[in-house]
Formats: structure tokens, sequence, C-alpha cells
């Protein structure tokens, strides 16, 4: 129990200055599957997880949305969440970084496994 908190605190410090350092982000190294959903999911918790919930649950920061939130928005397709991941943190005063254009599908990928016709937004 004692290592997982401290491990989930380790990873969620490296993500957050990985994010604050600005810039764009290079690929993870992976291990094991090597689909892209598989190396969205790696992206998403080296690189996302500081702010958004890559996986069921609540965001660290509520004013980010879970990325099971973004899969089950209305009308979502590949072919809106690509642009959308490019674009999304364009915020200089806020998140100022870039996904690389090499993650955009890998990650999409990810997201997407999040897709659910039982999705019910959590009550926060």
């Amino acid at each position: 129990m004692r290592k997982t908190v401290i491990l989930t605190i380790v990873m969620t410090f490296s993500a957050a200055c990985t994010a604050a350092a600005g810039g764009r982000f290079a690929a993870p190294p992976t291990s094991g599957s090597d689909t892209p959903a598989a190396r969205g999911a790696a992206f998403a918790r080296a690189h996302c997880a500081a702010c958004h919930a890559v996986e069921p649950g609540f965001s660290p920061k509520p004013e980010a949305p879970t990325f099971e939130a973004i899969a089950n928005a209305r009308g979502l397709t590949i072919d809106t969440l690509r642009p959308w991941l490019r674009d999304s943190h364009n915020f200089p005063e806020v998140m100022n970084f870039a996904i690389a254009p090499e993650q955009v599908d890998d990650l999409a990928a990810h997201i997407l496994t999040l897709k659910s016709p039982d999705y019910r937004p959590p009550i926060q």
C-alpha cells in the first residue's frame, strides 16, 4: 500500500513537471503490448495523468475532463478527436504544451477504448 502511494505521488509529480516544462512530449518507452492504444495509455499515464483521469475515475484537477468523459462525448469520432487533441492545450497561460503529431493517433486510440454505451458521468 505504501509503495503504491509513493509510486503514485512520484508519477504524478513527474507528469506535472513534464507538463510544466512545456514543449512537445516524446513517446515514452513501451513494454509488452505495442498497440496504438497501449502506447497511448503509456503516454497518457506519463504526460496527462497529473491533470486528467486517464482511466475511469476522477481527474486530479476537477477542471480537466476525464478521458472517459471525452471518449463518451456526444458525436465524438476519431476524426473529431484527433484535431481536438492536437489543438486542445494551446493556452499559454494555463497549459502551454502540444502533443507531438506522432502521439495524437496513439492517444486517440487509448481514449476511444474508454467509449461505452453504458457510460454515465460521475457525480462530483
